[in-house]
Formats: structure tokens, C-alpha cells, sequence
């Protein structure tokens, strides 16, 4: 079965950087779009990035525009999401996920099919 694992969530302080993993098993990985949401304590889930199946197109919330960098590398079956600028307002659990249908510009929850179990992130202020 596919699945998905995350890491690299933690605490860290107003300004500074994290870089989060997610680990996809079985072979068809580089066949789908990724993405990564998350969701504060209290609040929806939210679409954060998402990056196409080659890793050539990127989407953004504008929340996070200029301060993260989603990115693959599909050798390794591996999506990335480099944070930086941390704000407190970043505090979430971090989730990433794959559109099995593979559909570019994706920014919609429900349509992505597979989903791992989450990071957190906590930036303190």
C-alpha cells in the first residue's frame, strides 16, 4: 500500500528555518503531484504548496510566498518543503499529500487522494 511519511517538524524560534521531508513508498511517485497542507489547532486545513510531477511548476499560498520553497526529487521518491522566515502564525501540523489524478494547480483538500500523518511545527514568538 502507498503511504506517505513525514519529517523535520520541531520547535523553533520567530525568524528561523525548517526543513520538512515526506517519503513516499512504491515506484509511482514520480507519476503524481505533491502538495503540503496543514492545520492550526482549531482550524481548517490549508493548502500550503504544491509542485508538479517533474518538479518544473510550483503554486503557493501567499501566506507563505517567499518564504518557502516546495521542491522533489523523485530519485528519492521524496517531496521537500524548505520554510523559512518562521512565523508564529506557521505553528501547524504539517501534512503532505498526493494528487493520484495528478492535476496541475491543485489547491483543493478533497482532491488529494493519499495523505500522510503529519509534522508538527511549532515557531515560538
Amino acid at each position: 500500500q502507498w503511504q506517505l511519511v513525514e519529517s523535520g517538524g520541531g520547535l523553533v524560534q520567530a525568524g528561523g528555518s525548517l526543513r520538512l521531508s515526506c517519503v513516499a513508498s512504491g515506484s509511482t511517485f514520480g507519476s503524481y503531484s505533491m502538495a503540503w497542507f496543514r492545520q492550526a489547532p482549531g482550524k481548517e486545513r490549508e493548502f500550503v504548496a504544491a509542485v508538479s510531477w517533474n518538479g518544473v511548476s510550483t503554486y503557493y499560498a501567499d501566506s507563505v510566498k517567499g518564504r518557502f520553497t516546495i521542491s522533489r526529487g523523485n530519485a528519492k521518491n521524496t517531496v521537500y518543503l524548505q520554510m523559512n522566515s518562521l512565523k508564529a502564525e506557521d505553528t501547524a501540523v504539517y501534512y503532505c499529500a498526493a494528487d493520484l489524478l495528478n492535476r496541475d494547480e491543485n489547491y483543493y483538500t478533497d482532491e488529494y487522494g493519499s495523505w500522510g500523518q503529519g509534522t508538527q511545527v511549532t515557531v515560538s514568538s
